[in-house]
């Protein structure tokens, strides 16, 4: 549904998209992560056409962006970020206005305007002018505009900002529900987003992407996927690892807390770990050791870590310290 290649864009000597290229196909949710000033509105306004790239190639339903703009763009629902409306309309007037642009007429118009109205929780501002509406009020007011053609495309840029929790769960179930029929874009700060909604992430950097993959995927980059974490009582943090490193259980062991009343530890997993082998190792040498185990479980991956990591590169030594 959507194919960008190369995709380049330079503003003077700044290049705030740097040779991007990835495809998202009809039932995926494609999540656009990355710093600010990473290059993700660019990258959205080139993929809508609202802005023309410095070089590369953008592919919509088949269509050449460049060559072949209007049924691109016809295919295409966009939420820009800080949703821009016209604030002296009414809501029912505003997306009335956007269904007659989009070529929607009559009683085709009309049950648009009801079902956007309704897919967004509108019924109770529907008469309300746009300058009167809250900030999240009028997000969603956008939001009804990118999808009131019922297109099977979607670009949303940060389609959460100003929302408050129930509503942001209301959109979010809104996106995964569509995206089963549909491709979907969306940017976002919200890690826990891209693991309640998308089917797949991508992480842009300084105008490059530099991951690509499912949420899992992306986790199990993280330095604490597959580590065990085990809390116990009878034995101090020395003993503890000098126990594990004896008995050769996992690959290192980091004291996370050693208190009067316990000492917890991680172990990290060696390279070709069976999962679940390191867990049974870990109580194996507490048991033969009679340490008391209060917790052990295995960690998933950190996406906020990896996300970090990423975009934030630090020092090996800094990497190894982190709790």
């Amino acid at each position: 549904m959507i194919k960008v290649e190369n995709l380049t864009k330079a503003f003077g000597p700044k290049v705030a998209v740097n040779r991007v290229s990835f495809a998202v196909e009809r039932g995926e949710v494609l999540g656009f992560l990355g710093p600010n000033g990473a290059g993700k509105s660019t990258s959205m306004r080139m993929i809508t056409g609202f802005i023309p790239p410095t070089e590369g190639r953008i592919t919509v339903g088949g269509h050449d962006m460049l060559e072949n703009p209007i049924p691109a763009k016809a295919m295409i629902g966009y939420l820009p970020e800080n949703a821009p409306a016209y604030s002296d309309m009414t809501v029912h007037g505003f997306l009335n206005f956007t269904a007659e642009l989009r070529g929607l007429n009559g009683d085709a118009r009309r049950k648009a305007v009801n079902r956007a109205v309704e897919m967004c929780f509108l019924e109770t501002v529907i008469h309300q002018s746009v300058d009167t509406l809250s900030k999240g009020y009028r997000h969603r007011t956008c939001f009804a505009q990118s999808i009131i053609h019922d297109p099977d495309i979607l670009i949303l840029d940060e389609p959460t900002d100003g929302l408050d929790p129930n509503q942001k769960h209301e959109v979010r179930t809104l996106i995964r529900r569509m995206g089963e029929k549909k491709a979907i874009i969306f940017s976002t700060h919200i890690l826990e987003e891209v693991e309640a909604v998308c089917s797949r992430a991508i992480i842009i950097d300084r105008g490059q992407i530099v991951a690509n993959g499912t949420p899992a995927q992306l986790k199990n980059k993280s330095d604490v996927a597959g580590a065990v974490l085990v809390r116990v009582q009878g034995v101090g943090a020395a003993e503890l690892k000098e126990r594990f490193a004896q008995a050769g259980t996992g690959r290192k062991v980091l004291i996370v807390k050693d208190e009067a009343n316990g000492v917890t530890a991680r172990v990290y997993p060696k390279n070709g770990a069976v999962d679940g082998e390191l867990a049974r190792g870990v109580a194996e040498v507490a048991a033969a050791q009679k340490w008391r185990i209060e917790e052990l479980h295995t960690e998933e991956g950190r996406l906020d870590e990896v996300f970090r990591n990423i975009t934030l590169p630090e020092t090996s030594a800094a990497k190894e310290e982190r709790p």
